[in-house]
């Protein structure tokens, strides 16, 4: 069939089972634009019009955390490709599948400076699992079928494919290509030596106080029942990272929750004390590990990943298990039985001390929401739902309170990135219309990216937006009044705040201010119930500290803000 690449690249996308794309056109991706059009009225495709780059991307992210499938999105040359910049590397540090796909300036101009030129394929080389520029229409198919197969294999990641405009308009004889042949890509698992699995099945019989900790590589493979057999048939505890939640019932008697800067305390003891600890897709990063040459100071090591370059660049294990975590799990259960010896009952018991020494407290005031307080509302109203969060104090509190199912809980962790809620919510909302979709954010995080409640107002997009509002950039006033002497420094964000109510109603949105305690329960029905899209503005006390708190330096064991100030034993 003779067609152009453009088609070549919508019908490969087809071909690939994408039916969601985010994105915002451009002169230089017009030509793919053009097929866009016409897969929709085929009903082939389904575009979402974003109105900013950045959005797109997170949203793109939020569609992949939410399903597990590769998400899409679309950006022009020159500013509309540097905008997804933040997008992608969001997603390379979470290792999220995303394949991201930019016009270019026609291949006879670049490296002119012609206009809206960039080299995105360089400016994001540090940031993509692996990129492309597309120089023939004939390797379109190629490319696209390589693309997916890398974004979504061994760990995930973003992949960037640059075509530009010439090369999407030239026609060419197509011939559509599935087939991957990549000599030398790692992205299959090896494997396991039989001689490791023992070692580890070893440990796991000889420990009297073991730990599972379970990172996002735990999400990514799918291994949450694994996850739930191996700590029922050996009685481990489980604490999760924030990548992590949703991988265990956080309603189980054995899950301590999340561990690390803003975790609880119990977890936190239960890492300083454990015998053995078995790392499950996680990279022992800094805010879990405090003060890194103390952490789990006592135990030997299991570390489970995907990839072998975090395997050891932290902490060195003393057992090292590299393939699938579902995979290397199910290893593990096939070597041991239910008949299991239990060595970890007294473990239990401390573990139970420490959960009814140092719990999770809700403050409540009686003229005056508290932040926890209203998320706690959330999750005791809207337990299933998906929720988004943007980056702060709000993101701590709600990793704290809300018990997500798996990928139900969709956070920026690595990167950090403020502005990731409401587009990801979009995201989530897209692929699963009938879910209730929940975005916690904060009233700085929430500015940053506020033009998307246009993209919610077009597409009906039912989210619900929960901003916790204390009129402040809410984490960095807190490390500033205990690091910086509450020199408070371009932290304060009440001058200039809009009218949150009024901002939604510009968009043809249901808006609703809630600062009165009493009527909080109802108020948090209400919003539920609403059938559209809600921006909601808590107003909560404004002094409120995140703890526990790991300071910097500290080890896990050194928390302040306990709400018990009594020190127990670890031994």
């Amino acid at each position: 069939m003779r067609t152009s690449g453009a088609f070549a690249l919508i019908d490969s996308l087809c071909r690939q089972g994408v039916r969601h794309v985010f994105g915002y056109p451009g002169g230089a991706i017009l030509p793919v634009y053009d097929e866009v059009y016409k897969a929709q009225a085929r009903g082939d495709l389904h575009h979402v019009l974003v109105r900013h780059e950045q959005g797109a991307a997170h949203a793109a992210d939020g569609y992949a955390r939410a399903t597990g499938e590769v998400g899409v999105c679309f950006a022009t040359s020159g500013p509309g490709a540097t905008n997804l910049v933040t997008g992608i590397a969001t997603a390379q540090m979470d290792s999220i599948p995303m394949v991201v796909i930019t016009g270019q300036v026609p291949s006879y101009v670049i490296g002119t400076d012609a206009f809206q030129e960039t080299d995105i394929w360089g400016i994001t080389l540090p940031i993509v699992k692996h990129s492309y520029v597309v120089r023939s229409p004939e390797e379109i198919s190629r490319i696209v079928a390589e693309a997916f197969f890398i974004a979504r294999t061994g760990r995930p990641g973003p992949v960037l494919i640059d075509i530009p405009k010439d090369i999407a308009q030239r026609e060419f004889e197509y011939f559509p290509c599935d087939r991957v042949q990549l000599p030398g890509y790692g992205g299959q698992s090896e494997p396991l030596p039989a001689i490791q699995v023992q070692q580890a099945i070893a440990l796991l019989r000889s420990a009297q106080k073991p730990l599972l900790y379970i990172g996002g590589g735990a999400i990514l493979s799918g291994a949450h029942q694994e996850i739930a057999k191996l700590a029922q048939r050996f009685q481990i505890p489980v604490t999760t990272t924030l990548m992590g939640k949703g991988a265990f019932d956080e309603n189980h008697y054995l899950s301590v929750g999340m561990l690390g800067m803003h975790g609880t305390a119990y977890a936190n003891f239960a890492v300083q004390g454990c015998d053995l600890l078995i790392a499950v897709g996680a990279r022992f990063d800094d805010r879990v590990t405090g003060k890194l040459d103390a952490f789990a100071p006592e135990a030997e090591v299991i570390h489970i990943d995907i990839d072998p370059a975090e395997v050891g660049k932290n902490r060195v294990p003393t057992v090292p298990l590299v393939g699938d975590v579902r995979h290397v799990l199910q290893e593990l259960l096939d070597g041991t039985s239910y008949e299991e010896a239990v060595r970890t009952r007294s473990w239990l018991q401390q573990i139970q001390e420490w959960k009814e020494d140092y719990p999770l407290q809700v403050p409540t005031y009686s003229d005056v929401l508290s932040p926890q307080q209203v998320i706690a509302e959330f999750a005791r109203q809207a337990p299933e739902a998906f929720y988004t969060t943007d980056v702060g104090q709000h993101q701590m509190w709600a990793a704290q309170f809300l018990k997500n199912g798996p990928r139900r809980w969709i956070s920026s962790a690595g990167l950090g990135t403020m502005g990731y809620g409401l587009p990801a919510a979009m995201g989530v909302k897209v692929a699963h219309p009938q879910d209730r979709v929940v975005c916690i954010s904060g009233d700085a995080s929430i500015q940053m990216n506020i033009q998307e409640l246009g993209t919610l107002a077009q597409y009906g997009l039912a989210v619900k937006i929960a901003i916790i509002n204390n009129g402040w950039q809410g984490m960095v006033r807190q490390w500033q009044e205990r690091f910086y002497d509450e020199r408070y420094s371009a932290s304060n964000m009440e001058a200039g705040m809009p009218d949150f109510v009024q901002l939604a109603a510009a968009f043809g949105i249901h808006g609703v201010q809630v600062s009165d305690p009493r009527g909080l329960e109802d108020s948090v029905a209400a919003i539920l119930a609403h059938p559209g899209p809600v921006v909601a503005d808590f107003r909560v006390r404004r002094d409120e500290n995140c703890y526990p708190m790991v300071p910097p330096g500290a080890s896990n064991s050194e928390m302040v803000g306990l709400p018990n100030p009594r020190q127990r034993s670890l031994a």
